[in-house]
């Protein structure tokens, strides 16, 4: 368990800038093949034998969104799932979208 896997995730109220800059590079380095594209959100791709395999790790990433309060964009089909995370209410990236993908790195 990574140190931002063992965080909870905190809703944004809004009204705080987006992470940029250092601050990102930082919280991207504690995970492994997450991409941060412009700045704006996370996205990484997973791959599973089959059908079945995406569809049992999707449901537990939606079990663990639910948990955190914290909901990210799924794309899947046969063998393989799509996680895009970011946060809605200030359109850019706080730590809790680096906290959501250490946790679902954990699943």
């Amino acid at each position: 368990m990574s140190e931002l896997s063992s965080k909870q995730c905190v809703p944004c109220r809004g009204g705080v800038p987006p992470l940029r800059g250092e601050e990102v590079t930082k919280l991207e380095n504690q995970l492994t093949g997450w991409k941060v594209v412009n700045e704006h959100h996370l996205q990484k791709s997973y791959s599973f034998k089959d059908f079945r395999e995406a569809q049992a790790f999707v449901s537990r990433v939606g079990g663990l969104a639910e948990e955190q309060g914290h909901h990210p964009d799924i794309c899947f089909g046969w063998g393989r799932a799509e996680i895009t995370i970011w946060t809605h209410k200030i359109d850019g990236l706080t730590e809790s979208d680096f906290i959501l993908a250490a946790k679902i790195d954990d699943i």
